[in-house]
This record gives structure tokens, C-alpha cells and sequence, in this order.
């Protein structure tokens, strides 16, 4: 009898787990942003290439991907840990798609802006688009 109770709360509590999970709608569009930027900054290509669409892919699979970029920034270690911190400007979602800017906090004292044009696919967003957003006071000095 007690078997049979317990064997019961256990199945009733698995079938509750899983349906939490499937209703969990995972990391909002920012949040993908912020992790993409620090990804950037940490210079962790395979964080990248996870959390990019095909379209930043370089026509390449992971590991070629992988290689290819540590191999470019073999010697470029400078412009990595370069960021204090990620802060979102903006975020608009409509649908399955959504558009991030960010303000990047440099360690000097900086700041950038960058546009990420985001995809949901497979219940999950990706960056297919990363633009840096032009500086208005720049932009008329100049």
C-alpha cells in the first residue's frame, strides 16, 4: 500500500518536472545578447558558434569555425578582457524575431554600441546579425 503511494508521488512529481521544463521558454533575446558580448570579449569561440545562426558561421561547421577564429586571434590576445560590462539599450521582439542593442562597457572608460539581429529557432534565439551602432556625436563631428 505505502509502495504503491510512493511509487505514485514519484511518477506525479516527474511528470510535474517535465512539464515545467517544456513550458520553461529559456533565455530571453537580451539575455542571449549579454551572453553573446562576453562570449566576445572572452574570446570563447565555441560559446560564439552556439549562440550564432548559420548566418555568422563562415559557411564553416564547429570545429573549423573554432579553429579558424582561434587561429586569427592567436596573436590578438589584446582585444580580448577588454569589457567591465554589458548593459541592454534596447530590445524589441516581434514573433520569432528580435533586435538588441547593447551598450558595451569598456575597461578604459569606452563605450560601444552594437545592434544584434536575433532569430528563435529550435525554442531557442541565436544572434544571425551583429552590427556596431554608430555614434551620433561621432558621426556629425567628423
Amino acid at each position: 500500500m505505502i509502495f504503491g503511494i510512493v511509487v505514485g508521488l514519484v511518477l506525479a512529481l516527474c511528470v510535474t518536472l517535465v512539464v515545467v521544463i517544456a513550458k520553461d521558454p529559456g533565455p530571453t533575446p537580451a539575455d542571449v545578447a549579454v551572453s553573446y558580448e562576453l562570449a566576445w570579449d572572452r574570446l570563447d569561440f565555441d560559446v560564439l558558434w552556439t549562440l550564432s545562426g548559420k548566418e555568422l558561421h563562415d559557411g564553416l561547421d564547429r570545429k573549423q569555425f573554432v579553429a579558424a577564429k582561434r587561429a586569427a586571434y592567436a596573436n590578438q590576445r589584446a582585444l580580448g578582457q577588454l569589457v567591465a560590462d554589458v548593459v541592454v539599450d534596447a530590445s524589441a521582439q516581434r514573433g520569432e524575431s528580435a533586435v538588441v542593442t547593447t551598450q558595451v562597457n569598456l575597461r578604459d572608460g569606452n563605450t560601444v554600441h552594437n545592434r544584434l539581429r536575433m532569430a528563435r529557432r529550435s525554442r531557442r534565439w541565436i544572434v544571425v546579425s551583429y552590427d556596431l551602432v554608430a555614434d551620433d556625436a561621432s558621426s556629425r563631428a567628423e
